[in-house]
């Protein structure tokens, strides 16, 4: 058995390193990068369905960023022999030539149509820094271009329900990607850590946990065993965990990027991370910094037992510019995880004159 998965082993890795051969994927390293998508490579039309080239794997989170109900499909792809460096914590340590790419789409606006990819956006690591690359789909599916202060997109698809939907899509421009991914803020991607990737995905050779399949193929380095690295609770799924944890593993996702010591809102002192243990950090019965009107007269962040009095709360609540939280990436309410708060928040025991409540 040793024998035979070295040898699967070798032939993966094998794989992975002639992508950068012939047809396979091409890095580009400074500007002007690419009018089109389809330079990099990234994607090859099979049987008139675009696919991942050699080398390009998908990969998927425990709890993805919400955006407007989109689907997101994320790939990463490789320098050969430049695997990622292992974090437990943090995100993990990308070589210069690593590619993330992540492809918002829609379901069909009708019966039998395909999916609609909207935009695909590209983190390219080049010279000890992240590169974000917005390109934006034509209508027909067929072709991507760079495009860095995009207009907005009208969008119709049928949810789950089956009831029709539209929505005018807005896509960041590059500066307001930087917002989220500006290395001298963060490291660069936020989903590829450790307690994000640890769980099982489907691969052309099987079903596979993805820390162990990034390792077995070279993608990355130093990772323990999954059972040993650490694993967020799945936020909507009461069987997960604990309420509080999926509270907590909500808005590490959607919100710790920029609500860190190191984050565009470092300055607030409301810091989300899951990590994080000090409870006014996480906003209970913390007084806000500067939010003007987006306070509501309301006196703290956060407020056991009350979520009606909560400030952060009320922000996600909203869509109005200057209020809603997160500022870019959406423009609807994302009603089931404001609910998830609602209840976590009427769940705490305690209030703001007396010592702090279980978190």
């Amino acid at each position: 058995m040793r024998i035979a998965g070295s040898r699967r082993a070798l032939l993966m890795a094998l794989a992975v390193s002639l992508a950068g051969c012939g047809r396979g994927v091409r890095h580009f390293s400074e500007s002007p990068f690419p009018e089109k998508l389809s330079a990099w490579r990234i994607f090859r039309r099979v049987d008139g369905k675009l696919r991942p080239n050699s080398g390009v794997i998908p990969y998927d989170l425990i709890n993805p960023l919400f955006t407007d109900y989109a689907t997101k499909h994320r790939f990463v792809w490789m320098p050969p022999g430049k695997p990622a460096l292992y974090r437990r914590d943090d995100t993990f340590e990308f070589p210069d030539g690593a590619i993330l790419v992540k492809t918002f789409a829609y379901p069909a606006a009708a019966p039998g149509m395909p999916e609609r990819w909207i935009e695909t956006r590209l983190l390219v690591r080049a010279r000890g820094a992240w590169i974000p690359l917005p390109y934006v789909w034509n209508s027909e599916g067929t072709e991507a271009t760079l495009q860095v202060d995009a207009d907005p997109v009208d969008v119709a698809w049928h949810d789950e329900s089956g009831r029709s939907q539209t929505i005018h899509y807005v896509i960041p421009n590059a500066n307001q990607c930087r917002e989220c991914h500006d290395q001298n803020k963060l490291t660069g991607p936020i989903g590829p850590k450790a307690r994000h990737l640890n769980r099982d995905l489907d691969y052309p050779e099987g079903r596979f946990n993805q820390l162990a399949y990034w390792t077995r193929i070279g993608y990355l380095a130093g990772a323990p065993d999954p059972a040993a690295a650490p694993r967020q609770p799945v936020w909507n799924d009461p069987a997960a965990a604990p309420l509080g944890a999926r509270a907590r593993a909500y808005l590490e996702i959607n919100c710790a990027h920029c609500h860190s010591p190191a984050g565009a809102a470092s300055n607030t002192g409301l810091y989300l991370s899951d990590l994080q243990t000090d409870p006014s950090r996480i906003g209970l019965c913390k007084t806000p910094v500067a939010t003007g009107k987006a306070s509501a007269d309301m006196l703290f962040d956060l407020v056991p037992g009350r979520p009606d009095a909560s400030i952060l709360l009320f922000r996600m609540d909203s869509v109005e510019p200057k209020i809603m939280m997160p500022e870019i990436g959406r423009t609807l309410v994302h009603r089931q995880g404001v609910e998830l708060i609602r209840r976590w928040l009427a769940s705490l025991r305690g209030d703001c004159g007396t010592p702090r409540s279980q978190i």
